[in-house]
């Protein structure tokens, strides 16, 4: 049963450019913060003797952040401080994290370095969620205003990744030689930190007495389909750590490429152009294939970058993989976003919103970067070269696995998943819910 036809406009009022401008600044930051190091951290890791399991770990460490803290910031935002402060006092300390990250070069120091990596994870993870609570918060209409904010994220990471490359790359060097990315990082998390101080005031919305809003947020998996929904979402998210963390020393390794942030800011580059459109297709294809649409695009990526190599069509196959991205992110997790939004009552949105970040930012990549640093090492075999021993991945089937996980992942959602219309949403949508 489709929804009801949607109207041609939205019946929500317009968005203030003021507000849109405040908004709009604050993605831009938020991502640019992490667009500065996290696409260059792993081959930067190798390049100074950690190993491909030491790299994985600490790379999942992002990921265990948000497993630690995502749940408890969705509580304090739906419930005792404004979302605003939280977003001040995270992204100022992690500035110190970042900074002292950039210090610790010696795989000696690994424990120092774990230590560091995981309070950078702990800090900035929920402020991943707080953007978005923020945003959905000071919004007339999420489904239109949403995407187009959301893009200044993807400029931003896109303008940090030109950046790393402009600034630490060339004359033989890579931009993961140097520690310039996580310094860089650092400033901007300073920057964004007492920006996040004049953003539009977002106190709590939650009630004493109401329940504690991720023990409501978990009783959404009461619904099938939002179960199966979570659960693709967590297994996608695996595959998905595995381009976060092991592309740039693919592309290193590989395709032979040095300006790694220039060259992966081609996803953001896509992510840019298909993100302002994501209304569209969700009015023409309706949430649920959408989101199929963007779980098929992963298992080509993975299975483009399987046939990748430094030159010729191999080369077009490894730039193609990265220019999915667009399609990879925007149709699966900003959709995904825009569904928690829709499906969660209005008192535990920031919850909601949290959950969807602890299964996926959290235990999904976590898990996904562990598993992707073990794999590398499984298959990278020593040989000799002009009497040289040289270590060698094989890519193909490294990429291979990820690829056959997605497809699996797809026909579960297909079969499983269903849309129905939220009981609290007003008569007149301008974005079909399902089709």
């Amino acid at each position: 049963m489709a929804a009801s036809p949607p109207s041609t406009s939205s019946a929500a009022p317009p968005l203030a450019m003021g507000t849109r401008m405040q908004l709009s600044v604050m993605m831009f930051l938020q991502f640019a913060v992490w667009g500065s190091w996290f696409v260059v951290f792993f081959p930067y890791l190798t390049k100074h003797g950690f190993s491909a399991t030491q790299a994985g770990a600490l790379m999942g460490n992002m990921a265990l952040g948000a497993i630690l803290s995502n749940l408890l910031i969705g509580h304090l935002a739906d419930r005792f401080l404004s979302s605003e402060y939280l977003m001040a006092a995270s992204h100022l300390l992690g500035a110190a994290a970042l900074y002292g990250i950039a210090q610790v070069q010696d795989p000696g120091q690994y424990s120092v370095l774990f230590v560091l990596t995981l309070v950078n994870a702990i800090l900035y993870n929920p402020t991943l969620v707080l953007v978005n609570s923020i945003t959905f918060r000071h919004v007339p209409d999420g489904g239109r205003d949403f995407p187009g904010i959301r893009v200044l994220g993807t400029i931003g990471w896109i303008a940090a990744g030109w950046a790393i490359s402009a600034l630490f790359a060339g004359e033989g060097k890579s931009d993961s030689d140097t520690n310039g990315p996580l310094l860089l990082a650092a400033g901007l998390s300073a920057v964004l930190g007492v920006y996040s101080l004049f953003l539009p005031k977002t106190p709590p919305t939650g009630t004493a007495g109401g329940g504690i809003p991720i023990v409501k947020a978990l009783g959404l998996f009461k619904d099938p389909s939002f179960a199966v929904f979570f659960a693709v979402s967590l297994m996608i998210t695996i595959v998905l750590a595995f381009y976060y963390t092991v592309t740039g020393d693919f592309l290193v390794k590989q395709v032979q490429i040095e300006s790694v942030g220039q060259t992966m800011s081609i996803g953001q580059i896509c992510e840019m152009i298909f993100l302002p459109l994501l209304p569209l297709f969700l009015y023409r294809l309706g949430m649920k294939w959408v989101l199929a649409l963007g779980m098929a695009c992963w298992g080509i990526r993975y299975l483009l970058f399987s046939q990748a190599s430094p030159a010729g069509m191999g080369y077009a196959f490894a730039i193609a993989g990265i220019a999915l991205h667009g399609l990879c992110y925007d149709f699966f997790f900003a959709a995904g976003f825009i569904y928690c939004d829709n499906e969660a009552p209005k008192d535990i949105r920031a919850s909601a919103q949290a959950l969807f970040g602890f299964l996926t930012y959290g235990v999904g990549m976590w898990l996904g970067s562990l598993l992707a640093g073990i794999l590398q090492q499984q298959y990278t075999s020593t040989v000799m070269i002009d009497d040289k021993s040289v270590e060698v991945v094989d890519w193909q089937t490294f990429w291979l696995i990820p690829s056959v996980g997605v497809l699996a992942c797809l026909v579960v959602f297909v079969l499983g998943f269903r849309m129905h219309k939220p009981k609290d949403a007003p008569p007149a949508q301008n974005i079909s819910l399902e089709k």
